[in-house]
């Protein structure tokens, strides 16, 4: 059987390492094809060469698409509007066109609550179940290709269990007050989880990736928690990639083979 040609879309360079890089890297190793579009972040900036350096070292044929918008946390990522100021429908238009060039079986990205409640997260979550739906209706935005349908969406989350035994370390080891409780302000109940991918295999890569976006270790005082953990507990929390599954036709595609 054929592996499924996988499109990543996330917000921000580092998203798709920390969220999806073992489900991509696992995928084409076994030879399937996958892009990643990032909706923020212009092309030739530090993070987006970083983003090139992770996808090389996950595995991926070519380098990511860039929408090119605006960060929401860092003004001079693009000389584009903040994500989201953008007008949904010219957002909406622009994966659309992504999407139908692509032709991808399954795209991945954000749950609705994009993970831990980020606006950038949330608002690229709403675009793609927009684009997607778009992307298989010929009499929109016909000057942006041919049709293409979609078979299967893949939404990113958190399992509340692993939340509750990695990222409450994570949290405190920032040193917030009250980090405990926040380690438990995102995450999805284990029972409504469709799919969770093992990628323990691929963690060395996936760590790799991960460190190669140089610069958000420097601002990110999550990410240098990350990298303090012991062996063990950083396992726990990157290991396995959790999605709710979407189907938009029949059966849809299953992610894992």
């Amino acid at each position: 059987m054929t592996l499924p040609r996988i499109l990543c879309v996330q917000a921000h360079p580092d998203d798709e390492t920390i969220w999806t890089g073992g489900t991509l890297a696992r995928h084409c190793a076994a030879g399937g094809q996958a892009d990643v579009l990032t909706t923020t972040w212009a092309a030739g900036q530090p993070r987006h060469l970083e983003l090139v350096d992770a996808l090389r070292l996950l595995g991926l044929p070519r380098e990511p698409i860039m929408l090119g918008y605006a960060d929401g946390g860092v003004a001079d990522s693009s000389a584009e509007p903040p994500l989201v100021a953008v007008p949904f429908d010219d957002s909406v238009a622009a994966l659309t066109a992504h999407i139908r060039a692509l032709r991808p079986d399954i795209v991945l990205t954000t749950d609705a609550f994009g993970i831990y409640g980020h606006p950038d997260h949330i608002h690229t979550h709403r675009m793609v179940l927009a684009a997607a739906e778009a992307a298989a209706e010929p009499h929109l935005y016909p000057g942006a290709g041919p049709a293409w349908q979609v078979s299967s969406l893949y939404l990113v989350t958190v399992s509340v269990s692993r939340a509750q035994r990695a990222w409450e370390q994570v949290m405190a080891s920032r040193g917030d007050s009250g980090a405990r409780d926040a380690a438990f302000a995102f995450g999805c109940p284990d029972e409504r989880i469709d799919e969770v991918v093992d990628v323990r295999a691929f963690l060395d890569v996936k760590w790799r990736a991960l460190q190669a976006h140089r610069t958000e270790f420097e601002r990110s005082r999550t990410l240098r928690a990350i990298r303090a953990l012991d062996d063990t507990t950083r396992t726990s929390l990157l290991g396995w990639e959790c999605y709710l599954r979407r189907d938009l036709v029949g059966s849809g595609r299953d992610l894992v083979a």
